[in-house]
């Protein structure tokens, strides 16, 4: 028995298992939060763009948990109870424009960012519990961001300015708490073969890129 790859394969299976379940928290926070936010959303295409999200997320979280299960690995939160709390009451007190930069500048395209790095390093299994999810997340970054610039072209020059000069500041805000949540994200990243100095440089190159697109031409 090789007993150094026998240990490496044990901390690759738990750091992996950690960070498929929290990808699975942060699915189900945005499930719940889109949910949420249907009611209050201004208008039918919002509500039924947020509407079909919930339900993208609903079958991520148990395709996932499926292969957890599958996996074998152990499904304690990564993200405290207290946390996940605060993150809803987070997205419950935002504005329709501060929930979509929030959510989709931050949430969804450097989070899925992230995630991507990951699958090429990730077993068979893993890979292609991410397909459909990362498939999906495409379309929510696409209206998230095509929403974004919508609501942008009916706001004042100077108003559009002052939004778009606020959004790195939140990014950067949201990246500070999630990264004091209490777990060693270098650490889990790490373990399962990523750069972890790499895969913040492609996070923030990915930010630059969407910054770049919410802020050009906009949407009539």
């Amino acid at each position: 028995m090789n007993l150094q790859h026998t240990s490496n394969e044990a901390v690759y299976r738990d750091a992996m298992g950690q960070l498929l379940v929290l990808y699975t928290q942060v699915d189900r926070l945005i499930m719940e939060a889109c949910a949420e936010r249907i009611a209050a959303a201004p208008d039918e295409p919002a509500k039924l763009a947020l509407a079909k999200q919930v339900g993208d997320e609903s079958r991520h979280v148990a395709i996932q948990r499926d292969w957890m299960k599958a996996f074998g690995t152990r499904q304690d939160p990564v993200i405290p109870t207290e946390k996940e709390a605060d993150i809803l009451a987070h997205f419950r007190g935002l504005d329709w424009l501060d929930f979509l930069a929030d959510m989709y500048l931050c949430v969804e395209a450097l989070g899925s960012d992230a995630v991507e790095k990951v699958v090429p390093l990730a077993d068979p299994g893993t890979k292609e519990s991410l397909r459909v999810p990362l498939q999906d997340e495409l379309d929510h970054i696409a209206f998230g961001v095509g929403r974004l610039k919508q609501e942008l072209a009916q706001m004042t020059a100077v108003s559009r300015a002052q939004f778009l000069a606020r959004i790195p500041g939140r990014i950067e805000a949201l990246t500070r708490d999630f990264l004091d949540m209490g777990f060693d994200v270098r650490r889990l990243f790490e373990a399962v073969g990523a750069d972890y100095d790499e895969l913040c440089d492609s996070v923030l190159r990915r930010k630059d890129e969407i910054l770049q697109e919410v802020a050009g031409p906009l949407a009539a």
